[in-house]
């Protein structure tokens, strides 16, 4: 085993009925004034976000809220957070909902535990986080893994600068986990929570480390969970067992213990930052549509991890590494495209795009120059551009 250290406090209350311990989780944290942020009309259609202000109602916790959370998560709604937090007094963040909504609550958090610096500079890495306040989770959306990660992401819509923080400031207290919320999840929302369980764990997976067995076979046994659990979910969305082994692995494979001692790679979600943050698609969405272009043109830089894939997660062995290699990839990308996930430009819905801007892509994604990306190999701004031509079909 190479050297690690390994961090995860968040406490996770998992099952059925569990959103019923939110007020006793807050209290024990000791939450007595509570701002509740969520995203768009599915938690009120559903009546969860009823529940939980009753229960909060009545158990002696005074509470506001913040909604209007969407996709790529904005600085500006953060910001309202922050002033909302502040205004109310608020001395715990709870989100009710999915990444999107839990990144803003974690940024209003560090907002509001810091009054005198803007948010966005914690992000730009201007500034560094030294205290926030507690953040608690009610799970609605399996896919981020935000529920018991150290990472949040924004986008400032001014710039469509898409950027990530992680601290272990940002590690929820709980994380409240019933499989029964994702049952009202749109099929789309599925897949690429699906696709984004799988990234989070391919990024980790993708490494020119050796020697770290347990992280290797934890990976790959939860990349065959979700693959054949996914594909149970999509046709029967209702299905408990399913959506409870999903749900489970969104906040492992992201937590960190898919990449123990490993230097993790990450490039395929820079490249899709870049496309969230200037086209607005969903995270999960251009996660799909951007691997296959990052695998072909960066498997050669260690095809036999490439063939490990094939055998341990998909069960493929074909007559040489490179044919087993890209056997992987294209295995990787059907499944991808089975979810109704793209797997092109074209697909994402954004269309056939200018060299123009796919040299623009290419630039901020390497942040002008000032940054590699990627370990597995290291990407400049001509290995990013290539990927994008890859992609751009």
């Amino acid at each position: 085993m190479k050297d690690f250290n390994f961090y995860s406090p968040t406490e996770v209350i998992f099952g059925k009925d569990s959103e019923l311990k939110t007020v006793d989780e807050i209290k024990k944290h000791g939450g007595s004034r509570v701002l509740i942020v969520y995203g768009g009309g599915s938690v009120v259609k559903s009546g969860l976000l009823l529940k939980i202000e009753n229960s909060l109602r009545e158990g002696g916790l005074l509470f506001t809220s913040i909604g209007g959370v969407c996709p790529n998560p904005r600085l500006s709604l953060a910001r309202k957070g922050v002033d909302a937090a502040k205004e109310f007094k608020a001395d715990f963040i709870l989100a009710v909902g999915g990444g999107s909504v839990i990144d803003t609550a974690k940024a209003i958090a560090h907002g509001a535990a810091n009054p005198e610096t803007d948010i966005w500079s914690f992000w730009m890495k201007e500034v560094a986080l030294v205290k926030s306040m507690p953040v608690g989770v009610v799970l609605t959306i399996a896919a981020a893994g935000s529920e018991t990660s150290d990472s949040a992401v924004l986008t400032d819509e001014v710039t469509s600068s898409k950027r990530g923080l992680n601290s272990d400031f940002n590690r929820p207290r709980f994380a409240i986990m019933n499989p029964k919320l994702l049952y009202t999840l749109p099929s789309f929302q599925l897949s690429c929570g699906i696709v984004d369980i799988m990234m989070h764990t391919m990024d980790r997976y993708f490494t020119l480390t050796e020697g770290n067995e347990i992280t290797d076979e934890i990976a790959e046994s939860l990349l065959r969970v979700v693959i054949k659990n996914g594909k149970i979910a999509m046709e029967d969305p209702h299905c408990y067992h399913a959506l409870s082994e999903i749900m489970w692995c969104g906040s492992i494979s992201h937590n960190g213990l898919t990449g123990l001692g490993a230097a993790t790679d990450f490039a395929p979600h820079q490249l899709g930052h870049e496309l969230s943050g200037k086209f607005d698609v969903a995270h999960g969405a251009s996660l799909s549509a951007i691997w296959g272009s990052w695998a072909q043109h960066c498997y050669q830089a260690k095809p036999e991890r490439f063939t490990r894939f094939a055998k341990q997660v998909w069960g493929i062995e074909k007559s040489s590494t490179q044919e087993t290699a890209r056997a992987a990839i294209d295995a990787t990308v059907e499944f991808f495209a089975a979810l109704g996930m793209p797997t092109c430009f074209t697909e994402l819905g954004i269309g056939v795009q200018s060299e123009e801007i796919l040299g623009e892509l290419a630039d901020r994604c390497v942040f002008y120059g000032k940054r590699k990306v990627g370990s597995f190999k290291k990407l400049d701004r001509e290995d990013t551009y290539q990927i994008y031509k890859l992609a751009n079909r």
